[in-house]
């Protein structure tokens, strides 16, 4: 690479990390490593270029500020989720845009395809669980099947699985994102023919009121478990000016950091499946403010907030 567009490439961030003052440690030792690796490529590339001589005086500036703060605070464990995560959502905010369109695309596919094929839902959803549907719809309790299980158990088995697909579906990004947006595709598939099966009874908005309590928060946090994925995935494929290698450890640390961050979502909503949606016959208006005050945080946690942490860290 020539080195004008070296600079031109990074003259924007090596600009806003020389006046940034930044008050997560964590975040600051993230901006130093960053800037180390465009110095080793400097080094390699242009040994004696005003670039390098630059670089090696933010580096030196950056590295006084890392040991400076090096002292964890006491708060760190609340710090992730109040600062860190929420950066880590403003930098990947495009990866998270794209796994949420291609998520919904999903679900248009799988209803769609419900619609024009009757054999379709069975095939996705099993024909236990369809018949079993059926035969509560007859009774007059169409959502009989979340008030079966016992609510502790249930809680227990259903957090599992759900924190198990969200780092399943992280993991699969390793195959070049491809894994992750299968993982993606087969979630938004399952979620539109099960959402189209309610609403060819006539059950469309019941459905929305009584399985969105707990759905909300839970097909968040796997679409955002997907934008972790394509965060590893597009480490391998876009290395910019790291290494290759750099590139992946980087992608994956903060792709692990995102999914780790959702285990509080899915223990949430697991609380919500097991000991809140089973009260199908709730008032409207509080199965609708349960819905709407989870999307409301979902959309401020994911992006308003963030956006709003990154420009406190520019003074």
């Amino acid at each position: 690479m020539r080195e004008a567009l070296f600079v031109k490439q990074n003259t924007e961030k090596w600009k806003r990390y020389d006046e940034m003052q930044l008050a997560n440690p964590d975040e600051l030792a993230n901006r130093f490593t960053e800037i180390t690796n465009d110095l080793a490529y400097s080094k390699t590339f242009y040994p004696n270029s005003k670039t390098t001589a630059y670089l090696n005086g933010l580096a030196s500036k950056l590295h006084r500020s890392v040991y400076k703060n090096k002292k964890e605070k006491s708060h760190r464990f609340v710090n992730f989720w109040r600062t860190e995560l929420p950066l880590l959502f403003f930098i990947h905010k495009k990866q998270i845009v794209y796994a949420l369109i291609f998520f919904l695309a999903s679900c248009s596919i799988g209803a769609i395809s419900a619609k024009y094929d009757d054999t379709f839902i069975r095939l996705i959803l099993g024909d236990g669980y369809v018949n079993m549907t059926n035969d509560n719809i007859a009774k007059g309790d169409p959502f009989g099947v979340y008030k079966q299980a016992n609510p502790v158990l249930m809680f227990i088995q259903i957090g599992a699985n759900n924190i198990y697909v969200s780092l399943y579906t992280f993991v699969l990004g390793i195959i070049f994102s491809f894994g992750s947006i299968v993982s993606l595709f087969r979630n938004g598939v399952m979620l539109g023919s099960f959402q189209y099966f309610f609403f060819s009874k006539g059950l469309g908005l019941q459905s929305v009121l009584v399985i969105w309590i707990h759905g909300t928060l839970e097909i968040s946090a796997i679409v955002l478990a997907g934008a972790a994925g394509l965060v590893l995935g597009n480490s391998m494929l876009f290395p910019k000016t790291y290494t290759r290698k750099a590139s992946i450890l980087k992608g994956a640390k903060d792709g692990l950091k995102i999914v780790l961050g959702l285990v509080p979502i899915f223990i949430v909503a697991a609380f919500f499946e097991s000991f809140i949606t089973r009260h199908t016959e709730m008032p409207m208006w509080l199965s609708s403010f349960i819905l709407l005050a989870s999307a409301t945080f979902i959309i401020w946690y994911v992006f308003i907030y963030p956006a709003k942490i990154n420009k406190k860290t520019i003074i």
